[in-house]
């Protein structure tokens, strides 16, 4: 299969004429190293994309793309339209696998330091975001005191300050119980609404299957293929 039959893989759904997100023939090297190859991809509003692939094939560096926070070697990204993803960095929320919060500090208080850093945008205040992902904000435990479950939802709930319209999230369900996975996709779905549109890299199809509309599947850096899902939530 060559390069350019890899970005006939993904078209714009029908119906949609304006993705939110594109790729074009975008690569990422790291020295040597090509993270991503030849890379063409769109993301349409309003839809769940599922990224799979094994470690290594660039499903991170993919989503680090797309939230700005790395340029591509070559080709072009376009996020709302503009080839400056960092320049739409309020509209867009990044969930890393790593939780980005203070253990010696409570929910409401980690919440209350990242929304300071959101000067000048509409923001949700700590609580509300607390609320959306089924957290009681007045618990006065610190997050070090968290089970995993709820250390994650309070990680999205920090996203979900800057009520932005695409979410980017790595390996949202890492270390998750079966019951915290659950409510995690619960919470998904409930935001897989209106034009907001939802990026998760997992391991596991099975877990983020219900709210999936499109699988993309990346192998050594390539587009390997794309598939519908069929969400049921």
């Amino acid at each position: 299969m060559t390069d350019s039959d890899h970005a006939a893989l993904v078209p714009t759904p029908e119906a949609l004429s304006t993705p939110l997100a594109r790729l074009e023939s975008v690569s990422r090297l790291f020295g040597s190293f090509a993270a991503l190859r030849q890379v063409s991809v769109e993301f349409a509003p309003g839809r769940c994309y599922i990224l799979l692939g094994e470690n290594g094939a660039g499903k991170s560096t993919l989503l680090r793309i797309l939230a700005g926070l790395l340029h591509p070697s070559t080709g072009k990204v376009s996020v709302f339209g503009d080839f400056a993803p960092s320049a739409a960095r309020h509209r867009i929320g990044y969930m890393s696998h790593a939780p980005m919060l203070y253990d010696e500090l409570t929910g409401v208080e980690n919440l209350a330091y990242f929304r300071s850093l959101y000067q000048g945008n509409d923001c949700l205040a700590p609580d509300e975001a607390l609320r959306q992902v089924g957290l009681d904000p007045t618990l006065t435990r610190t997050l070090g005191q968290y089970s995993q479950g709820m250390r994650q939802r309070t990680s999205l709930a920090r996203v979900l300050l800057s009520q932005p319209e695409l979410l980017l999230l790595d390996e949202p369900f890492s270390n998750m119980d079966v019951e915290s996975v659950g409510q995690m996709v619960q919470l998904l779905a409930k935001f897989r609404t209106g034009s907001r549109t939802i990026v998760i890299t997992t391991h596991q199809r099975e877990l983020a299957a219900p709210i999936a509309d499109f699988v993309l599947t990346l192998k050594a850096g390539r587009v390997a293929s794309l598939e519908r899902g069929a969400p049921t939530l």
